[in-house]
């Protein structure tokens, strides 16, 4: 405006420089120089006129900023409750202007011109916007509606959003449902309030996204229910008798369990298509979505009892000594609760147990639509239900203690078979699960503890006896493997002895048979000769035997033998007298005597030689 009034300023001093140079020079003749001056005096003011107009009449925008114009003069007021003027409008217009120069006559003077940066919405976030202008929200609507699809630029144009000036706004005011993602905008401020502080929704890969819908259309249709968990009413719902419900009675049984229903994409309500692993833009405002994992996930119990050990302690006496100690055994942060307590036979037996539960993606609207989410489901359908039925199944009247250790395969299964279908009832599928090990009171134990350890020593007592026995054997075996070679030696003397007794038996034998045969020839001689004389020849076959096995026994003798008896003295004669043959000569036989001359020859053992005098046969 200042501007405006220095631009009317000079242009009326320009106008009075011909009367103010009349003024100042009188009636003095008008020169040449003196229109000159007047002329450049004109000149300049009306140059300073035009610059103050031209410096109303233009705008420059930076590059990252945004325009804005709020007109003041020269224009028609807004409807009433109207907040957006469009053109011809008093008031903030709908119009921005973008980066750059901008010619517009007066537009400093008739307008209020307004920089606003460019709204930038980082990565990972999203911007919502709240209209201050456009139609009124219908009753009990609390969100504009969607802009149409691929409209987004056009809906962010304030001109158009209120309706070119021709018609009525197309947007409704108040928050929007339809968000900015990332990226930079060049947004009428005076329309639209930007809130950026959202962070977008990111569905890791193994989840899914579960979208609760606030707005949109309500379905019209029954509930949607999916047919695994139809399947599962039916068939726990099996009597003793085989009966069942009927999959429409199932079908109703489920629906009354929705807390929200399940419904299409777009409608009111939980959608039954759910968002796979990526980034999504969601008005946080109208939906609500629930990340579920749907990955196999275990849950477990454990923890928050005291265990007890008695430990046995064996004395070089042999004595066995117990031993008590305690441990209390904290709930870890990562456990779905704490151990299952069961009543057995009087005892209080603490069960660490985990199980495997999965959510599939087609179950996961359901969940969320009857629950609410994984904790809930745990917290008020599985933790209940589990507790519930492993005191039934595993801590019934008929369990012994023990059996929970030596039985627990067979439990594991009753307690999956009972549970199971409970889980499938909620959409979740509990594919196992699995007992840690019982806390079991010691004194239950301690028997059995006593009775493996005296086996174990009578064991140990047996093990170490056939060790000595196998040292025994194995030093004998040495001892044999160093006197080898006089095993050897005897064990040939033993074999050589066993020979020669065999020999000498045979050679006994058959000298018996000999002397037998013998026996019965000198019988048979004994009859023919007459028991003398059979004597003498058995004398003289020994005599015989004697000089042919030693003949160095039989001397000739020069001597006469003499004698009356005629029977054996001429053999005598013959061998001749040696001191072998005098010993066997009976008393009253010739007796021989040896004369060894001693220069006469040797006689001709064939000659006979007189017989010494005196001789006696």
């Amino acid at each position: 405006m200042t501007q405006l009034v220095m631009a009317l300023v000079f242009i009326v001093a320009a106008v009075l420089v011909p009367p103010v140079f009349r003024v100042i020079y009188g009636r003095m003749p008008d020169t040449p120089g003196r229109k000159v001056a007047r002329a450049v005096v004109q000149a300049v003011l009306g140059i300073l006129a035009v610059f103050m107009v031209l410096s109303t009449s233009y705008v420059i925008v930076e590059h990252n900023q945004v325009g804005h114009l709020k007109r003041i003069y020269l224009g028609s007021d807004m409807a009433p409750g109207r907040i957006v003027a469009v053109p011809g409008e008093k008031g903030p217009q709908a119009e921005v202007l973008p980066p750059g120069f901008h010619f517009r006559l007066f537009v400093r003077v008739l307008f209020e011109f307004e920089e606003y940066p460019v709204v930038t919405v980082p990565e990972g976030r999203y911007a919502i916007l709240t209209a201050k202008d456009g139609h009124t929200l219908r009753e009990g609507q609390y969100l504009a509606d969607a802009w149409p699809e691929g409209e987004t630029e056009r809906y962010l144009d304030a001109l158009y959003f209120m309706g070119d000036g021709q018609e009525s706004p197309r947007g409704q005011k108040g928050p929007q449902l339809t968000v900015l993602s990332p990226g930079e905008y060049r947004i009428n401020r005076y329309l639209f309030d930007v809130d950026v502080e959202h962070e977008a929704i990111d569905i890791p890969a193994g989840f899914v996204g579960v979208v609760k819908s606030n707005v949109g259309e309500v379905f019209q249709g029954e509930s949607i229910v999916p047919n695994s968990v139809v399947d599962a009413l039916v068939t726990a719902s099996r009597t003793d008798d085989g009966k069942m419900i009927t999959r429409d009675e199932a079908h109703a049984q489920a629906i009354l369990t929705l807390s929200v229903p399940l419904v299409p994409k777009g409608s009111r309500g939980v959608w039954v298509e759910v968002l796979t692993p990526g980034r999504y833009y969601f008005n946080e405002k109208a939906y609500q979505v629930t990340t579920v994992d749907t990955r196999i996930q275990t849950w477990q119990y454990t923890g928050g009892f005291k265990r007890r050990w008695v430990d046995l302690e064996l004395a070089e006496d042999g004595r066995v000594h117990q031993k008590q100690r305690e441990e209390e055994i904290p709930v870890p942060d990562s456990a779905a609760d704490k151990a299952v307590v069961l009543r057995v036979e009087g005892w209080d037996v603490f069960l660490d147990s985990r199980i495997l539960v999965q959510i599939t993606p087609g179950n996961a609207p359901y969940v969320v639509a009857s629950v609410g989410g994984m904790q809930q489901v745990e917290d008020k359908i599985i933790s209940p239900t589990y507790r519930s039925v492993l005191r039934n199944v595993a801590g019934g009247s008929e369990r012994k203690v023990l059996d929970l250790l030596y039985k627990r395969q067979m439990l594991e299964k009753l307690v999956e078979d009972a549970i199971i279908p409970e889980g499938m009832k909620a959409g979740l599928i509990i594919r196992e699960i699995r007992f840690g090990d019982p806390v079991v009171p010691p004194e239950l134990l301690v028997p059995a503890k006593r009775k493996q350890l005296a086996e174990q020593m009578e064991d140990t007592f047996l093990r170490e006896k056939e060790a000595q026995l196998k040292r025994i054997d194995t030093e004998k075996a040495r001892a044999e493997a160093n006197r080898q070679d006089e095993l050897m030696q005897a064990q040939i003397r033993k074999t050589a002895a066993a020979q020669i007794k065999e020999e000498q038996q045979l050679l006994g034998e058959g000298e018996k048979l000999k002397l037998a045969a013998i026996a019965e020839g000198q019988k048979a001689q004994l009859e023919v000769l007459g028991k003398e004389k059979t004597y003498e020849l058995a004398k003289l076959k020994m005599i015989l035997d004697a000089v042919v096995q030693n003949p160095d026994i039989v001397k000739v003798p020069r001597v006469m033998v003499t004698g009356e008896g005629g029977s054996l003295e001429g053999a005598a004669a013959v061998l001749g007298a040696s001191t072998l043959t005098v010993g066997l000569l009976e008393p009253g036989a010739a007796k021989a005597e040896v004369v060894e001359p001693p220069a006469a020859p040797r006689p001709n053992p064939g000659a006979s030689a007189p017989a010494p005098e005196g001789a006696q046969p």
